[in-house]
């Protein structure tokens, strides 16, 4: 057991600032900057020399500055090559402020659930794929974290037998993994079909239950077709119910890039990586699927000092997320294809 794990649930847990995304600090392989008062973390990963920061600093907003100075004069007292990964717009002053080049990798989705309903000719299929999934027989339920270990074994087989059909096996760093502690430290969304858990999602929420998200989605192919839809319509009608004003649908890689004369030549690779590069990853799938639910999208970037550091920082970032180079060239261990673009998994560019 890290002993750091308790400090970081403290912070988690009086968090200020904490988006969804901020429950990666509990998968064990990041290294964390503690404030002063130990009331904020910054997270990061480390690959050569690169220290990369996954966010911004979680806990008070008055100690953000700090730890980001600090984070950048620590690398520096390393030699070490600092960034910031996933960071929005409101972001950017900050790292503006530290002297860093930025760089837009994607564009980010979440769906106000105010709006959300399954009404009109734009929801037919969306509707139909939910409403066949429940007369079939699915259920759906969201179960507690003390409720989920003893369920462990049964996640962990619907767990095997998706990653089989999914090259790259298990992730790391800006996307979680199958550990049974890690996946004990959230709820989790299940789907049942003739009494058997064919579906499911970990759960993460915001440190002011403005919003949630999910980490692991993972499902078997034996229940209803489209469960997914089936899912994701769920989650967001028990977010509402939660009180939840939005559910985070996660990334759209290289999404929103624009390819110009003058434009970054990092921006121009990375459009035409998106517009044909489905060979290596489903990127215009992805986009396309998170708009059915009509998101809002807003776009994230890369920080770091200089910008031919950049391309660097995502390699790096593309191997501490894999888990490696071994994982990266890993194929699914039967043929078979997956059952259409991945919700959030697999998303980091």
């Amino acid at each position: 057991q890290d002993p750091d794990f308790a400090r970081v649930r403290a912070v988690l847990a009086e968090a200020e600032d904490a988006p969804p995304e901020a429950g990666l600090a509990l998968l064990g392989d990041k290294r964390f900057l503690f404030s002063e008062s130990g009331r904020s973390f910054l997270m990061f990963g480390v690959r050569g020399r690169s220290w990369i920061a996954l966010g911004m600093p979680v806990g008070l907003r008055a100690e953000q500055t700090e730890l980001i100075w600090r984070f950048r004069e620590l690398a520096d007292a390393y030699a070490a090559r600092p960034a910031f990964y996933n960071i929005g717009p409101e972001d950017l002053p900050a790292v503006v402020e530290l002297g860093f080049a930025i760089q837009k990798t994607g564009e980010f989705a979440a769906v106000p659930l105010a709006d959300f309903s399954l009404k009109g000719r734009r929801r037919e299929v969306l509707r139909r794929n939910w409403r066949k999934a429940k007369e079939a027989g699915a259920s759906f339920e969201v179960v507690p974290p003390a409720a989920v270990e003893p369920l462990l074994p049964v996640l962990r087989a619907v767990s095997d037998r998706w990653l089989e059909r999914h090259p790259g096996g298990e992730k790391a760093f800006s996307l979680g993994n199958f550990s049974p502690r890690y996946v004990s430290e959230f709820p989790c969304a299940l789907v049942r079909f003739e009494g058997r858990v064919i579906a499911f999602a970990t759960l993460w929420s915001s440190s002011d239950r403005s919003a949630f998200s999910m980490d692991l989605m993972r499902y078997v192919e034996d229940g209803p077709k489209n469960i997914m839809d089936f899912l994701f319509v769920e989650l967001l009608e028990w977010g509402r119910a939660q009180g939840f004003r939005a559910f985070e649908f996660g990334m759209a890689p290289l999404a929103g890039l624009e390819s110009r004369p003058l434009s970054p030549l990092f921006s121009r690779i990375g459009r035409a990586v998106f517009e044909r590069g489905e060979a290596f990853y489903n990127f215009q799938g992805v986009r396309r699927y998170k708009d059915k639910y009509d998101p809002v999208w807003e776009p994230r970037y890369v920080a770091a000092p200089q910008g031919w550091m950049i391309p660097f920082v995502l390699a790096d970032v593309s191997l501490l997320s894999a888990g490696g180079v071994a994982n990266l060239a890993r194929r699914p261990r039967r043929n078979g294809s997956t059952a259409g673009p991945e919700a959030r998994e697999g998303q980091q560019v």
